[in-house]
């Protein structure tokens, strides 16, 4: 069997989808004749009967619905393949756009973007923050070229390596409460009280919103820096990363009300980046760069060691 083109393999698939010669060679900019000549060739080479050809349409034949899934992957491939070739002819990226997320402990991710940064000097780091799910609409819409934050990891367009886990723990400030914070209080009982709530960065929110209690009264912010300082003044109560409130819960300046009904949660920090599109040089070093890094936080829900038991 002789080799078959990657444009016999083209012709063939523009048939399939397209349902027709004619359409195909449209799709293609090709004649008609060229279209028709290149999959009679394919077949002879494969010695299959890839087309039904007796319709109105035509239409893949069993083996050819079969090889025609092969196909698409196969010229996925050489897409991406070209594009990282182009990539690779002018050199390294002029810049990498990055995202962080509201998840995001900065100190240690700062960190480790600063020093790979340092050493490829000739790429321009363009950082950018976004909340909830702003990240990944910036990632799918190809507004970044990684992102760090928690990922749906359903989500087959994304690949990550995960950098972390960070703990989510609903706190409220001494005296927000008109009785105690036990380990039984239930979302009815909240309801009466003003949550915090982190606004969604993105335009179009691929999500319902976290840990919200039905029927409470909200109030939205930017961050959980300002978050953090509304449940501090007693303003509102709400879920705050715990490496931003660590020093707080150990002085008994916020108070934990995790429980049965509250149990707070931990996520998964990670970096990602889009699996079906191409990387360039630096960012492929940046990719590696993290995956090789010790986690940078290492989460705890329960009670912190030493605390007072007023503050709990």
């Amino acid at each position: 069997m002789s080799e078959y083109t990657l444009h016999e393999l083209r012709c063939f698939d523009a048939v399939v989808r397209d349902g027709g010669f004619q359409a195909a060679a449209e799709r293609l900019h090709r004649s008609h004749p060229s279209v028709f000549s290149a999959v009679a060739k394919l077949e002879r080479q494969l010695g299959l009967e890839l087309l039904d050809r007796s319709g109105y349409r035509v239409r893949p034949t069993e083996a050819g619905q079969a090889f025609h899934r092969k196909v698409r992957l196969l010229l996925h491939e050489a897409e991406e393949l070209q594009t990282y070739a182009e990539q690779l002819a002018v050199g390294e990226e002029a810049e990498l756009r990055v995202v962080i997320g509201d998840l995001c402990p900065l100190p240690p991710v700062l960190g480790l973007l600063g020093s790979f940064f340092a050493q490829h000097p000739q790429t321009r780091l363009h950082l950018q923050f976004e909340a909830v799910t702003g990240p990944w609409e910036r990632l799918l819409d190809e507004n970044a070229d990684l992102i760090v934050h928690r990922v749906p990891k359903s989500d087959v367009r994304m690949e990550w390596v995960d950098l972390g886990k960070v703990a989510m723990v609903p706190v409220v400030a001494p005296g927000f409460l008109p009785f105690p914070p036990t380990p039984d209080l239930t979302p009815q009982r909240m309801q009466a009280f003003t949550q915090c709530v982190l606004r969604d960065s993105a335009q179009h929110p691929a999500e319902p919103g976290h840990y919200l209690v039905e029927g409470a009264p909200r109030c939205t912010v930017p961050d959980h820096l300002m978050k953090k300082e509304l449940v501090l003044h007693g303003m509102a109560w709400g879920h705050l990363p715990r490496f931003l409130i660590e020093p707080e819960l150990r002085d008994g300046r916020l108070l934990s009300i995790a429980g049965q009904h509250f149990p707070g949660v931990i996520e998964d920090l990670s970096a990602a980046r889009r699996r079906d599109r191409p990387h360039g040089p630096v960012a492929e070093r940046l990719w590696e760069h993290l995956a090789g890094q010790p986690p940078v936080l290492r989460p705890a829900l329960g009670r912190v060691p030493g605390v007072k038991a007023a503050a709990r």
